[in-house]
């Protein structure tokens, strides 16, 4: 049986995938720069390990005896004065050499549906220039490209909870969201394989529209549902990328572009968006 280790560890994702590890026995090494993150995680049988993975020095000796290595290594608000460049690029570049330097003969890393279309934004810019990398290296690799997760929409659950949910245009676009452990399965499974891009999402194709009502619906809610002209969008991506800070504009930038375009991947998992609505609908307003 393969010895994983984990990169990524205690972000929400590396989560959901580290449990997955533990229920099917898998030895896994996890990988954190913040032992104080790991102590709330079922650690199972797993070996903890303190690393920050934009120094590649703190990486060393860190690969000996792994058979793959799973990366879900990135910025989701940037923080620490870190650039996408920096984590999403650099840090995962730091984790292939050493990889490749212990031997280890597999690399699982997790992108975005379409990155490599959304090469203008810089965080899509960074993960496609290690994907790159990742291809040329000679190793076997898996790329996972989910199509959105069920935690970054629960904004729609604290907009309604507010009493009206915005959306863009007329809130055709669609996309299939995946839950974070449904997408852990698809991942441990990928650890085996020899497939070079997993395009994947959750089980129901569902339009902006559609969720802005499943939220209402969970909250037991008449619908209030404001639409917004695309005009106002394309005016907020030229704003942001021209008038705010780097930290500010990389998440927006990214949001206000993937909220005009379809996000639909193969279908994958079975937790549907409404019943994590209804799930956190029932949560006190601060923690949902």
């Amino acid at each position: 049986m393969s010895t994983v280790l984990l990169a990524g560890a205690t972000g929400y994702l590396g989560r959901f995938i580290a449990q997955e590890l533990f229920s099917r026995g898998m030895p896994a090494r996890l990988l954190t720069r913040d032992l104080s993150r790991v102590a709330g995680l079922d650690r199972g049988t797993a070996e903890i390990v303190h690393a920050e993975v934009t120094r590649r020095d703190t990486l060393r000796g860190t690969m000996e005896g792994v058979d793959v290595v799973v990366s879900t290594v990135g910025i989701t608000r940037q923080q620490d004065g870190l650039t996408y460049m920096d984590v999403d690029y650099g840090a995962n570049r730091n984790l292939l050499e050493e990889a490749l330097g212990a031997g280890v003969r597999r690399f699982v890393y997790v992108s975005v549906l379409h990155g490599e279309t959304m090469r203008d934004l810089a965080i899509c810019e960074a993960k496609e220039r290690f994907v790159a990398d990742l291809k040329a290296s000679g190793m076997s690799y898996t790329v996972l490209r989910p199509s959105g997760f069920f935690n970054d929409l629960a904004a729609l659950v604290r907009m309604a909870r507010r009493g009206r949910v915005y959306v863009f245009g007329d809130g055709s676009v669609r996309a299939n969201p995946i839950h974070g452990a449904d997408l852990a399965a698809v991942c441990v499974d990928a650890l085996e394989g020899d497939v070079p891009v997993i395009e994947v999402g959750g089980p129901d194709v569902l339009t902006q529209r559609d969720m802005a009502y499943l939220a209402f619906e969970a909250l037991g809610r008449p619908p209030k549902i404001t639409h917004i002209p695309p005009s106002v969008r394309r005016t907020a991506l030229a704003m942001v990328r021209t008038c705010t800070p780097g930290r500010v504009h990389g998440p927006l930038a990214f949001f206000l572009t993937v909220a005009a375009r379809d996000m639909v991947a193969p279908e994958a998992g079975f937790r549907r968006l409404r019943d994590y609505y209804r799930q956190i609908a029932a949560r006190p307003p601060a923690a949902s």
